[in-house]
């Protein structure tokens, strides 16, 4: 398929900046391949607000038109995955317990116990949150941090990485490589899954906030009764 050809269908959406998004991912194919995918892959592992879900079916696409293989896409498309990952794991790595202990003790509502919480909690189910967060818009990207923190085995968070990209970056891929032209389809189930994600993040906040609110005012007023 020709370049041309390949950015018009790729611009069949609405004009947003997600179709904006597909017209540079098939930019970058157009360019270098397969390769370009896995770089674009890379990026959406450091800047979450990318969606993958945009990504993945126009490599797909690209890979029914014959601009490369469908192994080719999945291959490079893990890669990026796990290079992205590991970019992340490597901040984890680097802010560590003891920093993040400090940065907790410096903001309100939250306590230096809850890090340690935190860690304790990775180190016993790190290997399940790495592998089914990497199937979860914003986790997928944000998952690799605590992995770090908590210095999960380099060749573990790698390995458990590799699947779970692979298995999400394989739906995607096929979804745009069968639907062609009609990828845009993906985009209303991918924007669900999104925004349930989002709102269980946001419940999830307010939760926390609700009730070390109510922790300390119980604090204080048992300080006061006390006086």
């Amino acid at each position: 398929m020709t370049e041309t050809t390949l950015a018009a269908t790729s611009s069949a959406g609405d004009g947003s900046w997600l179709s904006a998004l597909a017209d540079w991912t098939v930019s970058l194919m157009d360019v270098i391949g397969p390769v370009g995918a896995g770089l674009a892959i890379a990026l959406e592992n450091l800047f979450p607000p990318l969606p993958s879900e945009v990504v993945l079916p126009m490599a797909g696409l690209a890979a029914s038109r014959g601009s490369f293989s469908l192994a080719e896409a999945l291959i490079w498309t893990t890669i990026g995955s796990i290079v992205g990952a590991l970019a992340l794991y490597g901040l984890g790595r680097w802010l560590g317990v003891e920093r993040l202990r400090r940065i907790a003790d410096r903001m309100p509502l939250v306590n230096v116990q809850d890090v340690d919480v935190t860690v304790a909690w990775f180190v016993r189910h790190g290997g399940k949150a790495v592998f089914f967060g990497r199937m979860l818009p914003i986790f997928r990207s944000l998952i690799s941090i605590p992995a770090g923190v908590a210095k999960m085995p380099l060749w573990r968070f790698t390995l458990l990485t590799a699947a779970g990209s692979l298995i999400w970056n394989t739906i995607f891929v096929l979804a745009g490589y069968l639907l062609g032209e009609q990828w845009h389809v993906i985009e209303q189930y991918a924007d669900i899954l999104q925004y349930v994600v989002i709102a269980a993040v946001v419940a999830g906040v307010a939760w926390f906030m609700v009730v070390r609110v109510r922790m300390l005012t119980r604090a204080r007023r048992t300080r006061t009764d006390g006086a």
